[in-house]
């Protein structure tokens, strides 16, 4: 293990707001109207910048320095890694919601175990201190709140969640997210997130070679890709498609090698075997020895499902937890290994 690398696992926060004005979240509107200094403002906090972006009529998908961010009329998701200072998107991005005449309703914060602990920077230098950070920020309106620690069998892999919500926020009972982390990636295969020496394509360029010959744009064929190579290495790429996102970023280097993938759906989607499908071949670009899913979704049929993509790639489930959450419904953290270990 490297004294210290780049830290692969994110951090991810979701916020949900509520407007009294109907036209602006009827037209697709809402978040979307931030101007993009105002955006710039926001990742200047967190200590990222956009690389690349795509839009569709339901949301904006950006391509940060540092992982993903979303923007839906009234839903805001920002996922970061390395040392970001994600946390502190709060304060502004209410700032600017308020503006616009949103009001913050409901706050989801996850993240795995970092490889690194000790290179965060406050407040993410311990759980403990991200929840009296965001138990501090959040607007008292949000009064159901909770932490957790979820646990497995290995002391490397846990799930930090907190939530909170204000009294009229209902959970849509179909929708899901997945939040997969992938370590001690197929040594052969990472290599692929490498530029050649030297190269001189752009980091669009060199990101489109990598989403096909990895085998990333088959994951859904169905999804406009948003992707970008980093120099020397490390991919990131978000999958738009109607109202749904899914997105990948990968930390090659050997020894704190790292790929996360995460989708969202429904299960009244044809989709809940689709995601089967995507999910096993997303594991199979990486062949990660260790895999940790944490499916979110009120209904049970989605984490059962888990297992069955996985098993059959030669991934035995070692643990799985379960929790209730005000404003997530219910998350469950499994975690398998490879067979070969």
């Amino acid at each position: 293990m490297a004294m210290s690398g780049f830290e692969g696992f994110e951090k991810r926060l979701e916020l949900q707001f509520f407007g009294d004005d109907p036209v602006m979240v009827d037209n697709n509107l809402g978040l979307r109207l931030l101007g993009f200094e105002s955006l710039e403002q926001v990742l200047n906090a967190v200590q990222c910048t956009v690389v690349s972006a795509v839009a569709n009529q339901y949301f904006d998908a950006y391509v940060l320095s540092e992982s993903s961010l979303f923007v839906y009329p009234t839903k805001i998701i920002i996922k970061t890694c390395g040392t970001t200072q994600l946390l502190k998107s709060i304060r502004p991005l209410i700032h600017y919601a308020c503006n616009l005449g949103l009001t913050l309703c409901s706050c989801r914060y996850t993240r795995g175990s970092f490889i690194f602990p000790k290179a965060q920077p406050f407040p993410h230098t311990s759980f403990k201190e991200e929840v009296i950070y965001l138990e501090e920020t959040l607007p008292t309106n949000l009064c159901y709140r909770k932490a957790s620690v979820m646990p497995s069998k290995m002391t490397t892999h846990s799930w930090h969640v907190f939530t909170a919500s204000d009294q009229s926020h209902v959970i849509p009972k179909d929708i899901y997210t997945l939040e997969v982390c992938m370590t001690e990636l197929d040594r052969v295969l990472a290599r692929k997130f490498f530029q050649p020496p030297g190269g001189t394509k752009s980091g669009d360029i060199a990101g489109k070679e990598m989403t096909k010959i990895t085998g990333i744009g088959d994951i859904n064929p169905r999804a406009m890709i948003c992707d970008f190579a980093f120099d020397p290495c490390g991919y990131s790429m978000n999958g738009v498609h109607n109202d749904r996102y899914s997105t990948i970023h990968v930390t090659p280097e050997d020894g704190f090698s790292y790929a996360s993938f995460e989708c969202v759906g429904s299960i009244y989607d044809d989709d809940i075997e689709h995601l089967v499908g995507s999910l096993r071949k997303a594991v199979q670009v990486f062949r990660p020895g260790t895999v940790s899913v944490a499916t979110t979704c009120s209904s049970h049929e989605v984490w059962t499902r888990v297992a069955h993509a996985l098993e059959p790639l030669g991934l035995k489930c070692r643990s799985c937890a379960a929790d209730e959450f005000p404003a997530a419904g219910s998350i469950v953290f499994q975690t398998f290994t490879a067979r070969r270990k």
